[in-house]
């Protein structure tokens, strides 16, 4: 039987990705809630709302980027779903078709605010919502400590920098 220390040892990295994640979870969320025009009854014009979208967009664009770089490699070694061309890369490319659309409907509001339509907002993010939001908890369940110890000892995990 493992220690409660122990245990936060073993489960240091999904603790630390269900940070980053929840962040982008409230991030979506609120972008999607503020689509519909509310935004302006927050006070936001339309152009800081759209920054929110892109700041979305470039938020995860960053975070998944570290991730392929740095830490899918190192996890790859020994777990199949975070080698290429597995289960994470493939959800971070639907993601990605997902934030480019985003970032072209944020171009074409910005270019022309009068274009603005919050159901085309709403089913851009739609179209990549619930890729988004499995992908998210699937990582941090395979990065749960229970999972980690079926590849990893605690000192390899212990070096696994995050």
């Amino acid at each position: 039987m493992t220690s409660a220390r122990e245990e936060a040892k073993w489960n240091r990295l999904a603790d630390s990705m269900t940070y980053f994640h929840d962040h982008f979870k409230h991030e979506f969320a609120a972008v999607y809630e503020l689509a519909d025009g509310s935004f302006a009854k927050r006070g936001m014009s339309l152009p800081m709302y759209l920054r929110m979208a892109a700041q979305l967009a470039k938020g995860l664009t960053v975070h998944h980027t570290i991730e392929e770089r740095f830490i899918f490699p190192v996890l790859g070694k020994r777990m199949q779903m975070f080698k290429d061309d597995d289960v994470h890369l493939k959800s971070h490319e639907a993601i990605h078709h997902g934030l480019d659309d985003l970032t072209a409907l944020i171009r074409k509001y910005l270019d022309d605010p009068t274009t603005y339509k919050p159901e085309e907002m709403r089913a851009c993010l739609d179209s990549w919502r619930e890729v988004l939001f499995s992908h998210l908890d699937q990582e941090v369940q395979d990065l749960s400590g229970e999972n980690m110890k079926k590849y990893w000892t605690l000192e390899e995990v212990e070096r696994i920098h995050i």
